[in-house]
């Protein structure tokens, strides 16, 4: 029998569990939103003030605190082990201290350098939101949990690869601009701008997949390319956190070439926007932990089954299910796979060369 000061403690509804991590995190959350009212500068991005509202983002912060403070103190009230709760309240007790959701702004505030902390933190509570409900009840494998094994270190990648928003998107734009100035034709810019703009998006997913697709296929065929791309492989749990585990050379790479026919063909604005909004959700989701069939819209369109398949370590799944949106590419060059019904019994690469953690994950393709 297991004495009762090392017996674990429950994690089930009611035990203060849920509540507790709720806590954490929206204390987490709330901080974060306080330190950009106090660092705007530094911390906020350009794109997102202007979009967001000031008053809006005040009410969420409040908000957020408020929740965190409380289910921080009804963990506290329902568990033995009071760490979860009290961690909550103490991360919001300290953000209301620092001066909570009245923080003063300056009339004006302008900087040529931030990093994304608002980006991330929108990001995270946006998707967990979404993706955390959905998996609970839809999941396919219901005893993975939120909390499954090296969920840090997804975190860890999302977390940087949004903080880091300022320096991706240069690096995303600057191939196109700087080596593809000479492919670009006034005429023809005019031409694709001035369609409609339900037919410049369908024209935008073809475009960006098509070059995804080949992209893809070189970082998995290329040996040198595949080491940075097999980090994206070395997770052994699909969830809508899996997807953000990328090394930030497979990200540039990728989004800087996929970006250069979209630079060229020149379409305008608000479709390009409306793919970047699409393929934020869409990626996210085909890597989830969902078990959703979707008949025969499996042949126009990625599924998470399709991806999960990419992620197989079964032999017959390697180096296949290339696309990210229009799996009929793959049928069209010979790497379509998905046999029925059934879903893969294990992810991740043979062998498991890929170390975990962020920083050994980001220094590994250097090593050999």
């Amino acid at each position: 029998m297991v004495a009762p000061s090392t017996a674990k403690e429950s994690t089930r509804f009611g035990s203060g569990w849920i509540s507790g991590v709720l806590s954490v995190f929206l204390g987490a959350l709330g901080l974060g939103g306080v330190l950009c009212l106090l660092f705007p500068g530094e911390l906020t991005t350009p794109q997102v003030r202007d979009a967001l509202p000031v008053p809006v983002a005040r009410a969420l912060i409040h908000v957020v605190l408020v929740a965190g403070f409380g289910l921080g103190f009804l963990s506290a009230l329902l568990r033995r082990r009071k760490i979860l709760g009290l961690s909550g309240a103490a991360l919001a007790t300290v953000a209301t201290l620092l001066g909570g959701w009245k923080v003063p702004l300056p009339d004006s505030v302008h900087s040529s350098h931030y990093l994304g902390l608002d980006w991330f933190l929108l990001n995270l509570l946006l998707m967990a939101l979404i993706f955390v409900p959905i998996e609970s009840l839809f999941a396919r494998l219901k005893d993975q949990g939120i909390f499954r094994p090296a969920w840090r270190t997804d975190l860890a990648h999302f977390f940087v690869s949004h903080l880091l928003v300022q320096v991706s998107v240069f690096l995303t734009l600057m191939p196109a601009q700087v080596f593809f100035g000479w492919a670009v034709s006034q005429r023809l810019q005019q031409a694709v701008a001035g369609q409609p703009y339900l037919l410049q998006f369908l024209a935008i997913v073809l475009v960006a997949d098509l070059s995804e697709y080949w992209i893809h296929r070189a970082f998995h065929r290329v040996p040198l390319l595949w080491r940075f791309h097999a980090v994206h492989h070395s997770a052994e749990y699909m969830d809508w956190l899996a997807g953000s585990r990328l090394h930030l050379v497979d990200i540039v790479v990728t989004r800087g070439l996929t970006f250069v026919p979209l630079f060229v063909l020149g379409f305008a604005k608000p479709p390009i926007f409306a793919y970047l909004v699409f393929v934020s959700f869409h990626a996210v989701f085909i890597h989830a932990n969902v078990n959703f069939r979707f008949g025969w819209l499996r042949a126009l369109i990625v599924t998470p089954q399709f991806h999960h398949w990419h992620h197989s370590a079964a032999p017959e799944a390697v180096d296949k299910n290339f696309a990210v949106h229009l799996p009929w590419l793959d049928r069209l060059f010979g790497t379509h796979l998905l046999p029925g019904d059934r879903w893969p019994a294990q992810y991740g690469i043979a062998g498991h060369p890929v170390p975990d953690g962020y920083l050994h994950q980001l220094l590994y393709p250097l090593h050999g």
